[in-house]
């Protein structure tokens, strides 16, 4: 499987696997501080080739997921889950520990993050669904994050990638049906 697109990595070991899961080429930003040189490598990529950025699944890996968005718009976004990027033996979380498999079905699932966004579903609906505030709420946005391939986000950074994501209600609508089935089958 070969990849169009440059993947934004955090380091070698990520690239390292990035090349066990499939063909590709990547840009290390080499932490979270993201010089001025790799932004412009970004920016350049995003121009000829698009971009799709694959960081940990930790507050560093959201800082450079949050400095490429705002320094060069329009670039892909993929997540693995926690869980899929925890060390064999529970030391570090990272995109070097997932599988091939995993890595790919994240970039597969790629998404474009958009700044002009429109307000589909309220954070009434958050609240309604159970997705913030009370008992189960932080298990459940686990399970939605899953379902629509946004990543686990704290009960505020949900509604702005819902929309940043340009998710529909009836993909919403969908997810929270899956997720209340599996509560009730528990």
């Amino acid at each position: 499987m070969k990849i169009k697109e440059i993947i934004v990595v955090e380091g070698k070991d990520d690239t390292t696997a990035i090349k066990r899961a499939l063909d590709a080429d990547t840009i290390e930003t080499n932490g979270s501080a993201i010089n001025l040189e790799t932004i412009e490598k970004i920016k350049l990529a995003q121009e000829t080739r698009g971009v799709i950025v694959l960081t940990d699944p930790d507050f560093p890996g959201q800082k450079i997921r949050n400095t490429i968005k705002e320094q060069v718009p329009g670039c892909k976004h993929a997540f693995i889950e926690k869980e899929d990027a925890i060390h064999k033996y529970g030391k570090g979380v990272g995109v070097e520990h997932a599988s091939p498999e995993t890595i790919r079905r994240a970039l597969q699932a790629a998404h474009v993050m958009h700044e002009e966004t429109v307000e589909e579903i309220t954070q009434e609906d958050l609240i309604t669904a159970g997705l913030i505030g009370g008992e189960g709420a932080r298990e459940r946005r686990e399970k939605l994050g899953k379902l629509l391939k946004i990543g686990f986000a704290n009960g505020k950074q949900l509604h702005k990638r819902l929309m940043m994501f340009q998710i529909s209600k009836d993909s919403f609508a969908a997810a929270i049906q899956v997720i209340r089935q599996e509560e009730d089958n528990a």
